[in-house]
């Protein structure tokens, strides 16, 4: 059994090599197809030549007949090749997916979205505890490759869900941890497809579409196009039985087809240029779709994502091998044969209109659902990655138990746990200690796997409970040039913001690191105080970290409101050496002087 992250690393690098071998079987296969197409090439301009040179109704028949034989059968050797080619590419996707996953897990950068677009800094926690961003929770956690998994993602990390979705989210997250093997496949048929397309598409099956081939729906040229493949194969044969005056009425029905197809011509390309190289995309999104109606689930929270059963994968393949036929019209040899014999192109619009009114609702609908899925697989594979997380139980009492609690973006090599626990009433926890002794690191612990918390994820801990609550945070004041905002003005904005929410909302947990860095020593202790004893009234709990240790103070005029918690250094010689522990009551070593001695202030 797999327990440990470095289990989990071997065993994405040994599926990554079964990949790599499998990829250069297929890339000798789709080659060597390569040689053949360039080889019918070649007997086609032979009989070609043939032809020509011919003479007499009988051998100019035959070698007619010899001249469709490469192109029917350099059809079918582009079929192959095009389903050798998405194998191809399939696999490369799949390398990709256990590449990713092992980067991950030595710590580097996620090849998936990292939720930068999502940033604002004007949320109550985003910004403090780096949500969104390089380096952030969001990019640990990505694994969308759609616009909607991409942004359920973003929300559920930026919002609370009421404590029943949390569990039904638990439950599903769990779920698919079980399937995790089936989800890679999943998530390599969505990579590399391009979001924008993506939406093109779905917006053109909102109503486009069926106004685009609403030509089709002449019920002569209808007939005409389902008759015209007959009449011509009867016209060859006769011509081939009867010679010249029939094959020059061959020849004449042939123009006269040409003539229609350009008739029609700016309908068949809007038609066509709306979908027009995306029957890959189209087909993997089909193979996704199935995936997701394959899986008997349990979990109350994914069978509310099946809101119809109707199976789409269907239609959408359907779909994209009408697309497929279309994209023939790129090769001049096919176009000329497939539209001057068979009205090709025209087929394909009439074949489009069928399908669109049938079932394009549908199918839109079944698009999205990819992105519902996409959001739980990637906590799913944040469960499956950390064995050793737990998933934390959502109390209906006040509650907050942490044991061995860690920082997720920290390196498990490197991390260091912290247990903590909140009494049964709140208080006002003050965390003093030295510089760079882990007090920010700490509340952003807190804060972090609280969020993961909220969305229904596994948390970096050993075992936590907690209540649902409004998490607000003040860590990262910044200025701002552009708005004239200074540092201390900044400050004002976000404790006015902190004091508005905690009088709204009694759930309210609040996050506080070093207020008031903006102004003097004796206005920073007189605010910080104020502050203080402003939420020890309104009975709301709060982590407030502070290097000011005349702030611990408090905990003897408020004995049952205030908890006093530091950090501290051990000095080894003339060396710091920090534990990173968070421990009961106030600092009482500062390293400050220290510090400035080693650069030559003291």
């Amino acid at each position: 059994m797999l327990n440990t992250e470095l289990d989990r690393l071997k065993r994405y690098e040994q599926l990554a090599i079964e990949q790599q071998d499998k990829i250069v079987v297929l890339k000798k296969r789709v080659d060597q197809l390569s040689f053949v197409r360039v080889a019918l090439l070649l007997v086609e301009i032979g009989f070609f030549v043939g032809f020509v040179s011919s003479e007499g109704s009988f051998v100019n028949a035959i070698w007619s007949v010899l001249l469709l034989l490469p192109i029917f059968t350099f059809a079918a050797v582009v079929r192959r090749q095009n389903k050798l080619e998405k194998e191809y590419k399939f696999h490369q996707n799949l390398l990709w997916v256990f590449e990713n996953e092992a980067a991950l897990l030595q710590g580097k950068t996620n090849g998936y979205n990292d939720g930068t677009a999502f940033e604002d800094e004007n949320h109550a926690y985003l910004s403090d505890l780096d949500i969104f961003g390089k380096s952030s929770l969001y990019a640990l956690i990505n694994r969308g490759a759609s616009k909607i998994g991409i942004e359920e993602l973003a929300k559920h990390l930026a919002t609370v869900s009421n404590r029943e979705i949390i569990i039904d989210r638990q439950e599903a997250v769990k779920e698919l941890t079980e399937h995790i093997d089936s989800t890679f496949a999943f998530r390599a048929n969505l990579r590399g497809h391009e979001l924008n397309r993506v939406e093109e598409i779905k917006q053109k099956l909102g109503g486009q579409l069926l106004k685009q081939v609403a030509f089709t729906s002449n019920k002569l040229l209808r007939v005409y196009v389902k008759l015209v493949p007959y009449l011509m194969l009867l016209l060859f044969l006769t011509g081939l039985i009867f010679g010249s005056t029939f094959w020059s009425v061959f020849s004449l029905m042939a123009f006269a087809n040409a003539m229609l197809t350009f008739f029609y011509s700016k309908q068949i390309t809007t038609v066509y240029y709306g979908f027009s190289g995306s029957s890959g995309l189209l087909s993997s999104y089909a193979d996704a779709i199935e995936w997701t109606e394959q899986r008997v689930c349990d979990s109350k929270y994914i069978k509310e994502l099946f809101k119809s059963e109707e199976k789409v994968s269907a239609h959408i393949k359907a779909l994209s091998k009408i697309i497929v036929e279309f994209d023939a019209r790129l090769n001049f040899l096919l176009y000329a044969v497939l539209n001057f014999f068979l009205l090709w192109d025209l087929k394909c619009c009439i074949k489009l209109g069928d399908w669109s009114r049938n079932v394009s609702d549908q199918v839109a609908q079944g698009l999205d659902r990819i992105g519902y899925f996409e959001e739980l697989i990637s906590f799913a594979t944040l469960n499956y990655n950390h064995p050793n997380w737990v998933f934390p139980t959502i109390n209906t009492d006040f509650a907050l138990k942490a044991d061995e609690l860690g920082h997720p973006l920290i390196a498990v090599d490197k991390r260091v746990d912290n247990t903590y626990t909140v009494r049964d009433a709140p208080t006002v926890d003050i965390i003093t200690g030295s510089n760079m002794a882990g007090k920010s690191t700490f509340l952003r612990t807190v804060g972090i796997n609280m969020v993961l918390a909220y969305a229904g994820a596994p948390v970096c801990a050993k075992r936590m409970e907690l209540s649902i609550f409004r998490l607000l945070t003040y860590m990262r004041i910044k200025d701002n040039l552009i708005e004239s905002t200074s540092t201390f003005k900044a400050e004002l904005n976000r404790l006015k913001m902190i004091l508005s929410e905690v009088e709204q909302h009694p759930n309210a947990f609040v996050l506080i690191d070093e207020m008031l860095r903006g102004t003097n020593s004796k206005d920073k202790f007189d605010g910080s105080k104020a502050f203080i004893e402003k939420l020890i009234k309104i009975g709301t709990p709060t982590l407030f970290a502070t290097h000011d240790l005349q702030l611990s103070e408090l905990e003897h005029v408020h004995p049952n409101a205030v908890r006093n918690f530091h950090f501290d250094i051990q000095l080894v010689g003339n060396e710091m050496e920090f534990d990173y522990l968070i421990k009961q009551g106030p600092c009482t070593k500062f390293n400050a002087a220290i510090l400035l001695k080693q650069i030559g202030l003291g």
